[in-house]
């Protein structure tokens, strides 16, 4: 049985990872579950609500510092 240190510092690794996204369906899922419209993620953003479309379908993929927020 994993030791409480061993279970802390494995989830240290994953926290340390580079941050990976759901795939697109799932990030509207997700979207919609929290009550959020494509617009008001786009403002947010600072972005397009075609550029959230688009991250959604899988046409494309938000970059830094979209992708890190």
């Amino acid at each position: 049985m994993a030791s409480e240190e061993e279970l802390f510092a494995s989830v240290d690794a994953l926290l340390n990872e580079e941050p990976q996204l759901p795939p697109p369906a799932e990030r509207a899922r997700l979207r919609e579950a929290a009550g959020i419209t494509q617009a008001r993620l786009a403002a947010a953003l600072k972005t397009t609500t075609q550029s959230v479309k688009n991250w959604e379908n899988g046409r494309s993929e938000p970059k830094s510092p979209r992708l890190d927020a």
